[in-house]
């Protein structure tokens, strides 16, 4: 019943060969979709996923759990330490003996240089002119050198630079070579929150700014800023967390724009590039525990000036609890023992007895094969 043209013919049943395999791929699809329902391995997987979502209930309460303020990870700052203050000029108090060094240098060295050569400034000017205006001097001197004072002025100013760059120089030389490290935090910047990371424990999270009660982005349910979080733009909903009296070695870096790592107290700014790994260190006073703030130093974007730091500062034994109740592990703390594998089985152990208590004839030929069979079930456990 096909054309004459013999073209024409291979076209038609081509297109009737097509929609047969068609119809044949369309009758199996049922039996594939149901495939998967029979297979061994699905049944395991949805066996599994029960059991995830039965135990996930149990986690998420730790998830909401209320703060408890005053524990570690959630101490009460105390005002004016660790954080700007209303009106106030100067430096911060310093807690590390390197800020105090810092801080020293720059309220008594640096203050009292400045202040003596502005003032020297200010009443040679003034001297100069009143003695030399022109109705004191109507006719001008003709003096072109003068070896002593030229000696002079080259001099001083070189010896005051000395006398600044010699300590600047010890400052800077013990800021960038950091004592063997006690405990590693990697700092990251985003656009615009921070990340923590402790290497040595196994322990890392986000922090974020935390939103006043009244503003309008707070979705409900999330946490807002509370007086004994911190001051407002200051305060974070996660807080690093490091030892007093231990040195902290901070690896600063960022994952999209320039950041800048800057906690006041701590004489510590440093740049977070992205790509690249800064160094510092702080070590804090034994007695200087409490929590200090800081901010992004750095224009990043928008959102720059809500991506404060909040440090608190504990003693080693509430550092240690902290970093338990963040999942993490202690370094050099051995793990839980576990079964020992070369040891006899619970059956052999008991089987182990009976072999070796008299028995009839009759008893030990019946029981002649068992610890051969015990044997070699501790042999496949091995």
């Amino acid at each position: 019943m096909f054309p004459s043209n013999p073209t024409h013919a291979t076209g038609v049943q081509m297109r009737l060969i097509g929609w047969a395999i068609a119809l044949a791929a369309a009758g199996l699809t049922p039996a594939a979709a149901q495939a998967p329902a029979s297979s061994p391995v699905t049944n395991g997987a949805a066996a599994v996923a029960p059991a995830a979502a039965t135990a996930a209930p149990a986690t998420a309460p730790a998830a909401n759990a209320p703060i408890v303020y005053g524990s570690v990870g959630h101490a009460i700052p105390k005002e004016g330490i660790g954080m700007p203050i209303p009106d106030a000029i100067g430096i911060q108090p310093q807690v590390t003996h390197l800020g105090e060094r810092a801080a020293h240098f720059h309220n008594f060295w640096l203050m009292w240089t400045i202040s003596i050569i502005s003032v020297f400034v200010l009443v040679l000017l003034a001297w100069t002119m009143f003695r030399y205006r022109r109705g004191a001097n109507p006719t001008p001197s003709r003096n072109s050198h003068n070896t002593v004072i030229e000696v002079i002025w080259t001099l001083v100013p070189v010896l005051i630079l000395l006398a600044i760059a010699l300590p600047s120089i010890s400052l800077l030389r013990a800021q960038y070579s950091p004592p063997p490290a006690d405990v590693t935090v990697k700092i990251t910047g985003h656009q615009w929150y921070w990340s923590y990371e402790y290497p040595d424990y196994g322990v890392s999270f986000d922090s974020n700014i935390l939103k006043e009660k009244g503003d309008p982005t707070l979705k409900p349910g999330d946490r807002y800023r509370d007086d004994r979080d911190g001051p407002p733009l200051l305060a974070a909903d996660e807080r690093m967390v490091i030892p007093a009296g231990k040195t902290v070695k901070f690896i600063i870096t960022a994952d999209d724009v320039i950041h800048s790592f800057a906690v006041p107290a701590f004489w510590t700014k440093l740049d977070a590039n992205p790509g690249q790994l800064n160094e510092t260190w702080v070590k804090v006073d034994a007695d200087k525990t409490g929590v200090y703030f800081g901010q992004c130093s750095e224009l990043c974007g928008a959102r720059h000036g809500f991506m404060p730091i909040n440090v608190e500062v504990v003693t080693p034994a509430q550092f240690s609890q902290w970093i338990a109740s963040k999942g993490g592990k202690l370094p050099g703390a051995k793990p839980a023992t576990g079964p020992d594998s070369t040891a006899a089985s619970p059956t052999s152990t008991a089987a182990t007895p009976a072999a070796a208590e008299p028995a009839p004839a009759q008893a030990a030929t019946a029981n002649a094969s068992k610890p051969a069979a015990t044997n070699q079930a501790a042999t496949a456990q091995n």
